[in-house]
């Protein structure tokens, strides 16, 4: 299979690529299906972090079409993880709904790169069914990283059985479901709306936002011109585009 120019980049840039192997399939909802596999060394080269993620290289007519996964319950000692595919059109999904154990897949790393900041005292969390596994890893992190901070998370969802997706809370964290309305506009008034200068730090708060592009975007724009938030206290990006 070539890969495209991004390929290339990424080659020149020091990433490093693996294959994968299927071992097996899991439906975890209706609208979402999760790849188990063998990682081909990729685990104990680059050492698992929170949020970690990586691209996977799909045969689109002969030509390399790459997307980003997290990586979800990585084990390096077993050099296993998986990771959940929406089922919505596309190649990656229609890979994900065909494949059978035994057959390979190419991966790259490169990029991926996650450090809580010292001591929060809250952590916010801005996310919807694509971010869960990061959310998760970033939730799971939480003790070996000397993170004692309880979490407010905000997920938007589009379907009916998307609530149903684990969670990994604990302790004094919340959650809220918010249905996704006017293309994102009722989650970032939401958010928006609860964090505000009498309900954040701005000294000692961590912000974690992974969601629509356009509302990842305004709901930083809150936080770093309402609210004036330290740009290193907020780890954000667009997971997909509407």
């Amino acid at each position: 299979m070539k890969r495209s120019w991004e390929g290339v980049v990424l080659k020149v840039m020091g990433a490093k690529d693996f294959t994968l192997e299927v071992t097996g399939r899991e439906e975890i909802s209706p609208d979402f299906l999760r790849i188990h596999v063998t990682d081909g060394g990729l685990l104990i080269d680059s050492e698992p972090h929170p949020t970690m993620w990586i691209r996977l290289w799909f045969d689109d007519a002969g030509k390399g079409h790459q997307r980003a996964y997290t990586l979800v319950n990585p084990d390096a000692r077993a050099g296993t993880f998986s990771m959940d595919f929406a089922m919505h059109d596309g190649i990656a999904a229609d890979w994900a709904r065909t494949v059978q154990p035994g057959a390979t897949i190419d991966a790259t790393v490169q990029g991926s790169a996650f450090d809580f900041p010292p001591a929060p005292r809250h952590l916010w969390v801005v996310g919807d069914p694509a971010s869960i596994p990061a959310i998760n890893s970033l939730l799971d992190a939480r003790p070996a990283s000397g993170v004692t901070a309880p979490a407010t998370l905000w997920l938007e969802y589009q379907h009916d059985a998307d609530p149903s997706l684990e969670v990994r809370t604990s302790g004094a964290d919340v959650v809220s479901w918010v249905p996704r309305k006017g293309d994102g506009a009722s989650l970032v008034a939401e958010v928006c709306s609860a964090l505000t200068h009498d309900k954040v730090s701005l000294e000692d708060d961590f912000f974690w936002i992974a969601c629509e592009a356009s509302s990842t975007r305004a709901i930083v724009k809150h936080l770093r011109k309402v609210l004036g938030v330290d740009k290193r206290r907020i780890d954000a990006l667009g997971y997909w585009r509407a």
